[in-house]
């Protein structure tokens, strides 16, 4: 029996629950409030039932989970994966809420999920079980309440059912509902690459710590969807050299560097990167390890350890992907000198430029490209400089200074609130 119990995966909300902790107990948090944002403010369950294409229904269960929206409205993808379940969702809640907070934009924390296997699933049937799920969750989702974004196997066509549903609920067309739609319904320019240019960014800053220059720095990245493959093309564009690229079939390695968009077209044309020929070929593992300057862990959880945390050789860890540096892995990184941008500073571009998309929507008035990257520029810098100097002050490592930053954030807002009634 005891075997059995060590098979199974910690609760997912358990590392959630010890970062906020230790945030809390670093900067002497109030105990009231502490254990206030231990418990989400809501989590609803639903029942799905949905008419497949040969007429019979399948029931499915859904999520959405609202951790805190004491600095505003709440703010959070939407998951489609046959793995789903409440207490990861309320662990993804909770973290949205602390990556808001680092950027300082004005949102809650939340996050949805539904438990199906849309490979397996028509185009049809997914938009059926889409505008279920929202009909479902139309009591607590709202422009001014709680707003949806794309997230594992959900994208922008996803976002438009979801709009229409709650347009047609409300009886005119209401786009700020969510973020990350097509750009014909209220999408905004610049979103595809926002996460990836905020890597970009905040590694920028990095090499101005460490005295580096990104201009003739090496780079590799672990994960080459949209996340990877856009932190990749804008660091060759600035004029870093790409040795290595991954995806989940294996990896590409050139020390003479990698075009992004060759490799692209290679893996589109292919079915991975490594149908590009102008490179050796290596493992996901060995790309964590490799040589280089920068290194954007851009795919999976957890894929620097306490196994191979001593062997990274890089300079600065960009966490493209939403945890994939174990926490116990933290220390070692730091002993040897390794500048980590904790994931949720370096991957928050993606909700900083959905907060612009929503404030876009409000005000029925679009911007240009350009003037969504230099606000989103402005805005991960700042954030930056922010947790870096706490990481000095008090001598702790940026993962927890970030945390420090953003839970000293809600919890200043929830005592300006107070308690009612």
């Amino acid at each position: 029996m005891s075997g059995e119990k060590n098979l199974q995966k910690e609760n997912p909300y358990t590392p959630a629950l010890k970062m906020l902790d230790s945030a809390a107990e670093k900067i002497n948090l109030n105990r009231n409030i502490w254990q206030r944002l231990r418990h989400p403010r809501r989590c609803l369950i639903v029942t799905l039932p949905v008419r497949m294409d040969d007429g019979s229904q399948k029931i499915f269960e859904g999520y959405r989970v609202q951790h805190d929206y004491s600095r505003g409205p709440a703010k959070g993808g939407l998951r489609y994966h046959p793995d789903v379940t409440l207490d990861e969702v309320k662990a993804l809640a909770a973290w949205m809420t602390w990556k808001c907070a680092v950027v300082s934009i004005p949102y809650g924390g939340a996050k949805g999920g539904v438990r199906c296997n849309p490979k397996e699933m028509s185009r049809a049937e997914i938009e059926r079980l889409t505008r279920r799920y929202a009909t479902e969750i139309l009591i607590i989702i709202g422009p001014d309440k709680d707003i949806p974004a794309p997230d594992v196997y959900t994208d922008a066509q996803v976002m438009a059912w979801i709009m229409d549903t709650y347009s047609v609920a409300q009886g005119h067309s209401v786009p700020g509902v969510v973020t990350g739609k097509p750009i014909a319904l209220g999408g905004t320019l610049g979103r595809k690459e926002a996460t990836g240019r905020g890597c970009v960014f905040t590694t920028r800053e990095a090499t101005k710590v460490l005295d580096m220059d990104l201009t003739k720095s090496t780079v590799a990245v672990q994960g080459f969807g949209n996340v990877g493959y856009s932190a990749a093309r804008i660091f060759h564009k600035v004029g870093a050299k790409i040795i290595a690229v991954s995806d989940s079939k294996g990896g590409i390695y050139n020390p003479k560097g990698l075009d992004p968009e060759k490799v692209l077209d290679a893996k589109q044309k292919g079915s991975s990167v490594l149908d590009y020929e102008a490179g050796d070929r290596i493992t996901n593992e060995e790309l964590i390890t490799i040589k280089c300057d920068v290194l954007v862990p851009s795919a999976l959880e957890n894929v620097i350890t306490l196994k191979n945390a001593a062997k990274v050789q890089a300079r600065i860890i960009a966490e493209g992907a939403n945890g994939p540096t174990a926490p116990e892995a933290d220390e070692i990184l730091q002993s040897n000198g390794v500048l980590v941008i904790p994931d949720i500073l370096a991957n928050a571009g993606g909700v900083t430029v959905s907060y612009f998309e929503w404030v876009q929507n409000i005000q029925e008035f679009f911007w240009s490209e350009e003037d969504v990257n230099r606000k989103l520029g402005e805005i991960m810098v700042r954030s930056f400089n922010e947790v870096f100097k706490i990481a000095r002050d008090h001598k702790v490592t940026p993962r927890l200074a970030a945390y420090m930053l953003a839970v000293g954030r809600v919890a200043e807002a929830i005592q300006l609130l107070g308690l009612y009634p």
